[in-house]
Order: C-alpha cells, then sequence, then structure tokens
C-alpha cells in the first residue's frame, strides 16, 4: 500500500511524477505514493531493469505495476504489454483482484488477465488471439505460451515483465525454466524491461545477476525499500512453562491457541507440512467450544475448496485458517491480525515471510506467535527472532542450470518454430543460471532430444527432434508437440490418487503409496474430515464422511530443514551461558545438566555421545546440519558399523542431532565419521538405493523422456515409475553417462541428501569431534531417543505416548549422580 498523506510534508512533490488520473486516485484514498514506488517509475522511465526489495505490505506489487499503468493511460494501446510471473496460481488470482481494484477506480480501460493451468482452454485460446494488456500468469504456463508457433507476434510488443516473490525460485528449477523464458521473450521483444520483486533477499547482488541479462548486474538497478513497523513476536509456552522434551507440532498448545483465535479477528496459522495442518486442524475443531467458523488451506485440496476458503477468509467469514506453504507467499489479506508457526520455523526468511501475512501494510504492526514442540525447537525459535532482529535472513544457494530443465526449455522452442544452434545457444548463454554452458554440453542435450541417448535412439518414441542438412533443429512429427504441451512442468508430485465422493466430488489428492496402504474401511483425516475408504478404482480413491477416529495422510513433500544461520545460533546458545538467562526455567536446566553430565559443545566442536541404554549400544552426533544430511549420514554410518561388525540396529535423526545403535558398543566413533565416507560409501549407497531412481524419474518427466499424460488419459504413478525404473536400468547397464543419469545424480547429491551439508559435518568431525563416553542417556539426547521405534508411526493419537516415554527417559536423564 502508499503512505497516508498526512504522512508527506509536501504531498505535491510526487505530483511531476505521476498522471493527474494517477495523482487524483491516491488522493482520493488520502495516500501519496512512498518513495521506492516513485524510484521503480523513475527506473522505468529510464528503460532500467529493477530489482526491488521491500518489506511485506509495502505495496511492492503496486510498485512494479505503476509505471504500466502510467504508460497505458498515456499511450491508450491494444496487445500485451505487461506480462506478471507469480510462483503460486493463488497468488496470481490475488494480485488480479487487488490490481484491478486500482484500474477500475481510475476509469482505466486497461484489461488483467490470469492464465494458469486452472484457466479454461477456451480463454487460454483467446488470450493467444486478443490478449489482454497485463497478464498474469506462473513460468510453467509462461514456458507452455512460448511453445506456440505465434508466441513471436503475441510477444513482439511487450514492454515489462515483472517477477514478484523472485526469491520463491530463483534458485531452483523454475527459476531456471523462467531464467531461459527470460531470455526467449527478450529476443521476441529487444526492447523488453524486466522487473522483480521481493521482501526476504538476503544478497540482493546475486538476485541482480539472475535477473539480468548475460548476467550484467550493472543493468538492473536495486530498489531499496523503507523498513517496516517492528513486528510483535512472541514465543508461545505451556502455562507451567515447562517445553516437551519430545515432539514436533506444538498439539500440546492446543487450548491456547483456541484462546488466541476468540481474541483476534483473523489467525493464519502455519503449519510445515500438509499433514500436520490435518492434524492440528482436527485438535482445534475438538477445541472450538465457541464453534467458530475455521478452515484449512493446502495443496493437496481441490482448487475449488482452495478457491472457497480464499474467498471466507477475504471476506472476513472465517476466524482462523490452518495452512501450510501454500499460503506463504504474498496473499493480502488485511483482517488477518494474527499469524500463529506451529514447530519451529526453520528459517528467519520463511518465517518473516509468514509473519507479513498478519496485517500486511508496512506502517502497522505484525502480530505473531511461535509455538515450539520441544526444547530444541525453543532454541531455535528463540535464534530466529534474534535472526530477525538482526536484520539475517537466510542464505540463498545459486547454482548452474539444470539440464533436464534446459531440454525441455529447448522443445518448447523447438515447438515454436525450427532453430539454429549456434543462435539457440547464444539466446540460452543470456540466462544466467546456463551462462557457462558450455557448446559441447549443449551439443549433448541437442542430441539427447533428438534420439534419447545411444541406448535409446533405436526406438521412434525418443526421436523427437530432427537435423537438416543446413543444421536446423525441428520437431520430428507434430505429435511430439502436443505431447511436450501435455506433459511440460517442472513440479514433480508424487503419484496422486484423487479423493472423491461417491458422487464424484473431488476433495483434492493423496499421494498414491498412502492409498496403497489402505483398504475399505479405513479412516483417514482429510479437508478437515474423517473419510472411510469405499474403494480404489483406478486413479481414484472413492470415500465417504465418517464419525470413527481416523489416522492422519503422509505426505512424501520435501521436508524443510533447519537453516544454516540458525543451526549456528543454536549452537553459540549451548555454550553461551550469558544467553541462558532468557530461557525458560526447564530450558535452563536442560542446559545445565547436561554440561554437567557431559559437556556443551563449543561452536566449531562436534559432540559425539556414546552410551548404553535398554540392552543396546547407542551414539549421538549433535551436529544440526538438517534432517536430510543426518538422514543421509545414518544410512552411510549403519553400513560402516555392519562393516565394522558393530550389529547397527538402526538409526533416528532430526535437524539437531543422529542417533545410531545397535548391538555392540561404539569405542571410536571417528572412524565411523571420516570424509572418505563421501567417495566410497556414499556413491555406493546411492546409486544401489532408490534416491537415485527417484531423481531419475523426476528428471526423465522434466526432460521429456516420459510422459506422464496421454491424449483422454493420465498414466497412473504405478505405470509412471514402472516406465521409468525400466529406462534406469537400461542406461545404468549400457549408457552409464547418459545426460539425464547425470542430472539425477546432481539432484540425488544436492536435493535428497543435502550433500553440501553433509561434507561441512564430516570436515568439522575431523578436527573437532569430541568424544563423551556415559553410563546412560544424556539430556541433550533425550529428544532424539524418544523417535526410536516411532520412526513410522502415523496415528495422530501417538504424541501422548510419546510424550509418556519422553518423561520417564527424561526422568533418567536429568539425574546428576
Amino acid at each position: 500500500m502508499a503512505r497516508p498523506l498526512s504522512e508527506v510534508t509536501d504531498a505535491q512533490a510526487c505530483a511531476p511524477a505521476l498522471l493527474p488520473v494517477v495523482a487524483d486516485w491516491f488522493a482520493a484514498k488520502g495516500w501519496a505514493p512512498r518513495r521506492h514506488q516513485l524510484d521503480m517509475l523513475a527506473a522505468a522511465r529510464r528503460g532500467r531493469n529493477a530489482l526491488l526489495v521491500a518489506a511485506t505490505g509495502a505495496g511492492k506489487t503496486l510498485a512494479g505495476f505503476l509505471p504500466t499503468i502510467i504508460d497505458l493511460a498515456q499511450t491508450p494501446a491494444d496487445g500485451l504489454h505487461t506480462l506478471y510471473v507469480s510462483p503460486l496460481k493463488a497468488l496470481a488470482v490475488d494480485v488480479q483482484r487487488n490490481l484491478l481494484t486500482p484500474i477500475e477506480e481510475m476509469g482505466l480501460p486497461i484489461r488483467v488477465e490470469t492464465r494458469t493451468g486452472d484457466t479454461p482452454a477456451d480463454r487460454k485460446a483467446r488470450q493467444r488471439v486478443r490478449p489482454p494488456q497485463i497478464l498474469l500468469t506462473t513460468p510453467e504456463s509462461l514456458s507452455l505460451l512460448l511453445s506456440h508457433e505465434d508466441s513471436a507476434f503475441l510477444f513482439a510488443g511487450l514492454k515489462t515483465i515483472v517477477i514478484d516473490e523472485v526469491h520463491a525460485f530463483a534458485t531452483g528449477k523454475r527459476g531456471d525454466l523462467l531464467s531461459l523464458a527470460l531470455a526467449r521473450l527478450q529476443k521476441l521483444a529487444p526492447g523488453l524491461r524486466r522487473v522483480a520483486l521481493s521482501a526476504t533477499v538476503s544478497d540482493p547482488e546475486a538476485y541482480q545477476g539472475w535477473l539480468a541479462p548475460h548476467a550484467d548486474v550493472e543493468t538492473v538497478d536495486l530498489v531499496l525499500g523503507d523498513p517496516g513497523a517492528e513486528a510483535e513476536i512472541a514465543i508461545m509456552l505451556p502455562e507451567d512453562e515447562r517445553i516437551p522434551w519430545s515432539g514436533h507440532s506444538g498439539r500440546w498448545a492446543t487450548e491456547n491457541v483456541m484462546r488466541e483465535i476468540e481474541r483476534h479477528k483473523t489467525t493464519l496459522i502455519f503449519c510445515n507440512t500438509r499433514s500436520l495442518a490435518e492434524l492440528i486442524f482436527q485438535d482445534l475443531w475438538t477445541a472450538n467450544e465457541q464453534h467458530l467458523p475455521i478452515g484449512i488451506h493446502h495443496g493437496s485440496l481441490s482448487i475449488e475448496a482452495r478457491r472457497k476458503v480464499e474467498a471466507a477468509v477475504s471476506d472476513g467469514r472465517i476466524r482462523a485458517l490452518v495452512c501450510t506453504a501454500s499460503l506463504d507467499l504474498g496473499v493480502d489479506w488485511g483482517d488477518v491480525d494474527l499469524v500463529i508457526q506451529m514447530g519451529a520455523p526453520k528459517g528467519s526468511s520463511r518465517l518473516l515471510q509468514r509473519i507479513g501475512r498478519a496485517n500486511h501494510r508496512l506502517d502497522e504492526q505484525s502480530q505473531a506467535i511461535l509455538v515450539p514442540g520441544n526444547r530444541f525447537e525453543y532454541l531455535e525459535a528463540r535464534a530466529a527472532l534474534d535472526a530477525i532482529d538482526d536484520g539475517e535472513l537466510d542464505p540463498e544457494i545459486f547454482r548452474p542450470g539444470a539440464l533436464d530443465v534446459l531440454a525441455q526449455h529447448v522443445m518448447a522452442a523447438a515447438c515454436a518454430g525450427p532453430f539454429s544452434e549456434a543462435e539457440m545457444l547464444d539466446e540460452v548463454h543470456s540466462a544466467a543460471p546456463y551462462a557457462g554452458l558450455s557448446a559441447e554440453l549443449f551439443g549433448q542435450v541437442l542430441s539427447y532430444i533428438e534420439n534419447g541417448g545411444y541406448s535409446l535412439r533405436a526406438y521412434d518414441r525418443f526421436r523427437r527432434l530432427s537435423r537438416e542438412a543446413d543444421g536446423t533443429w525441428r520437431v520430428a512429427h507434430p505429435r511430439f508437440i502436443q505431447q511436450h504441451r501435455m506433459n511440460a512442468g517442472i513440479i514433480v508430485d508424487a503419484p496422486l490418487l484423487d479423493v472423491r465422493f461417491r458422487n464424484g466430488r473431488k476433495l483434492g489428492t493423496v499421494e498414491e503409496y498412502f492409498a496403497s496402504t489402505l483398504s475399505p474401511g479405513d479412516t483417514f483425516y482429510f479437508a478437515g474430515l474423517v473419510l472411510e475408504v469405499e474403494r480404489i478404482d483406478g486413479t481414484d480413491l472413492f470415500v465417504r464422511a465418517s464419525s470413527k477416529s481416523a489416522r492422519i495422510p503422509t505426505y512424501v513433500g520435501a521436508r524443510m530443514a533447519m537453516s544454516t544461520n540458525l543451526a549456528d545460533r543454536v549452537r553459540h546458545f549451548l555454550c553461551d551461558r550469558s544467553q541462558w538467562s532468557r530461557f525458560p526455567e526447564d530450558v535452563r536446566d536442560w542446559l545445565d545438566v547436561q554440561g554437567y553430565r557431559s559437556i556443551l559443545p563449543q561452536p566449531d566442536q562436534l559432540l559425539v555421545e556414546t552410551f548404553p541404554h535398554e540392552h543396546r549400544h547407542y551414539m549421538v552426533a549433535y551436529s544440526f546440519e538438517g534432517w536430510n544430511a543426518h538422514q543421509s549420514l545414518g544410512m552411510l554410518i549403519t553400513r560402516r558399523m555392519e562393516s565394522a561388525g558393530l550389529k547397527p540396529l538402526g538409526f533416528v535423526s532430526n535437524d539437531y542431532a543422529l542417533a545410531c545403535y545397535g548391538l555392540e558398543p561404539i569405542p571410536d566413533p571417528a572412524a565411523l565419521f571420516s570424509p572418505d565416507i563421501l567417495e566410497d560409501e556414499f556413491v555406493e549407497w546411492v546409486q544401489g538405493s532408490n534416491l537415485l531412481k527417484r531423481a531419475f524419474r523426476e528428471v526423465a518427466m522434466i526432460g521429456g523422456l516420459v510422459e506422464r499424460h496421454h491424449p483422454g488419459k493420465r498414466k497412473t504413478g504405478k505405470q509412471v515409475t514402472f516406465s521409468t525404473d525400466l529406462i534406469y536400468d537400461v542406461l545404468r547397464r549400457y549408457e552409464p553417462d547418459h545426460l539425464l543419469l547425470r542430472a539425477a545424480w546432481e539432484d540425488a547429491r544436492t536435493r535428497l541428501t543435502d550433500v553440501g551439508r553433509l561434507a561441512r559435518l564430516l570436515d568439522r568431525a575431523q578436527e573437532t569431534m569430541v568424544h563423551v563416553e556415559l553410563d546412560r542417556v544424556s539430556p541433550m539426547a533425550v529428544p532424539v531417543l524418544v523417535i526410536v521405534g516411532r520412526e513410522a508411526t502415523s496415528t495422530g493419537h501417538s504424541e501422548d505416548s510419546l510424550l509418556i516415554e519422553a518423561e520417564s527417559l527424561a526422568a533418567m536423564a536429568m539425574r546428576r549422580d
């Protein structure tokens, strides 16, 4: 939003920058443009690309669109003028609503429309023939638009592209796809101006480079907004100030959260997973004695269900909404006056983004409450608050562009028309993630699209491109154009089944592997309901409403790991007793007894404890490198334990620690942590596990090797998995250096195993490992040990028994004898 007019000392100071119709609109609202909004307008008038970094509620969207509105008001014109790209379909819909209001109030004849996967086919066809002046879309839908033969005509007059919430996808594969689309758009519209918006960017120069043609930072102006009102953030504690030993959901706080909902107008309750969102919704509904309207929102619900609840919040008809990352970004609901984070925040940037959903206005204080699930999560929550106070955001890691994404983009370009290899390589080089791509590797990408690779070249279905005598590349057969448009996309979900009532009404989707564990009569929570399975028919899971007890769907979606900057702060908390006065008494006692019975490691030390417990021998390493890295290391260390004759039984982990256990004591942990584990066992494990197959399945679909959809039908997850597994086995045997195997290996290393943090952990172990032998479990080991035997529990009722077991274990750990 803009500033109140009363805050401007000279209300007419901005008038020369604005058209009368726009200035009058601001004045009628009692507002005046903010400095950064005028700076963005000035950059546009100079023809400069721009990156705006401004706090949530600062009017970033208006700042991005203001030059377009003024240009079209001055020089009305048909045709596509501005593209707006957002990471979420819901955000595009929300922006359309908020953008249409000022345009209509100014009386300007500017058409604004959305184009996403949910847009009806007839509207999509009409948009290509008679496009609006402003089109709101996503990276995937933009890529599909660029695959049409008429894309050169459609985008020829494009003046501006506005990329909202750029931090949400620039560093990932969707960012790779969008960067390639930017390169293509720049070729079709040489005068195109690029704009990006974000509230949480820790390294603006890196984003300027990503946004700029040819990664030339000097071509992008950096516009910084004024800081907003400081958020009021509290950590919720139990009434007796005894934080639970175990758990990660904050379910202990249900009654307290319900009281906060009763005290506020509209509350957003963020959960880190969809399963937790379903569970928290059920808990709140049980505690909802006043029968307040409460909703739930996550990515697995049907589009109709999500739009319905979004409209209800917007209209003020819901008092609380339990949600996930599906609402992290940008949706502007001014009546939200409280945000509650259930469980640990995992990162300061993500927390700031979520807090910004409350009082979505720059000058009004946002109110938020964090609900830690256990004592480590309390330290993480405190670390997040300190990081926000210090202005420290989570680091962003840019990496070279993915080859499977490049293959998809090249195929899209070919669908639009033939291309020259040299010209296409020049175009690709202008996209920052691919600036260092060699001509040889680009040639391999083209060869892959041409015939699938050496081992697959005999099959016509892999021959998607052909090369003419003059070196021009074109699509080998028209059927591959339809195949591409039906299957293109970067987001690869786990295989899904539609959840339906008997009358056909769709509630949403669940992962196929979860559905495979269900039998008729089984019950589960979904969409805020208890559902009973009637039958599974193909890709449909038919259900009916039930009053029985239920378990929670377990989703495959990525598990968020604690960011490295929060991990560093938690390490410092352990050894810096001067900080402890801010902690609750039970947290102070927990750390004090840990220091008495074992040690509190220095920030650069890796503490490894070994002790016996219930006829097993345990080794617990406190590395704070996140769940993914710990899971990977647990697999590797138990393999080494097996080779060493230590008879391992298993391992468990959380974001803070890894616990391995077996039948024999571990006298020398250092030998298990040697760095060569990444050269030997790691490679052997990844290649022999399902990790690489899972990664290959994703890159094969993104790279166009395997289709998810055929005309008139959709492949089941099992069919897709069977196809990719078969091809994977062939390539592993006959063409181990295949382009997609290399892409899958890179994915498995970085995304699935977090090998970067794993390597840092092992390097630290060699220099600073401190081994402490104990006669029983230590205080810091309790939160991870209580998970043993409970890792796969999906029932919502397991947490009570977990808490009982944790208290028993804690009593043993906290004795000072």
